[in-house]
């Protein structure tokens, strides 16, 4: 997970974004947290983007089990997130609202992270 995010640097579909600080493996039910509070929040005024989608299995074996007969089933599914990269973006509400609905959306992640605006040049 070190160095930068390869894509998904900027804030492309909203105004305003999330960006990660730091690399961190976010799991699907944190980026669900993420997703509920958001629309919770937003109702029916603007819009948001999830960037991150959890396609890596990680597997795990039963407590006490011994060694050998082959790998473990999947424990939970998570999303390689490197520094740099926009998490999530909001559409169709000012900076004000944007700033405190990201913010309580940041609760949700096990990372630090940065609010962004579309034009803001990349700096990390």
């Amino acid at each position: 997970m070190r160095g930068l995010s390869k894509g998904a640097r900027t804030v492309m579909f909203g105004e305003y974004g999330l960006q990660a600080e730091e690399p961190a493996w976010v799991t699907a039910q944190q980026l669900e947290a993420v997703r509920v509070t958001l629309s919770r929040k937003l109702k029916k005024e603007g819009g948001f983007f999830l960037r991150a989608f959890p396609d890596k299995p990680i597997t795990k074996k039963p407590a006490e089990t011994r060694m050998g007969k082959g790998k473990g089933g999947v424990e939970k599914w998570v999303a390689v997130v490197k520094r740099g990269r926009v998490i999530c973006e909001i559409v169709g509400v000012d900076e004000t609202a944007a700033r405190e609905l990201l913010k309580l959306a940041a609760y949700k992640l096990p990372l630090r992270t940065k609010f962004v605006k579309r034009d803001q040049e990349v700096t990390l």
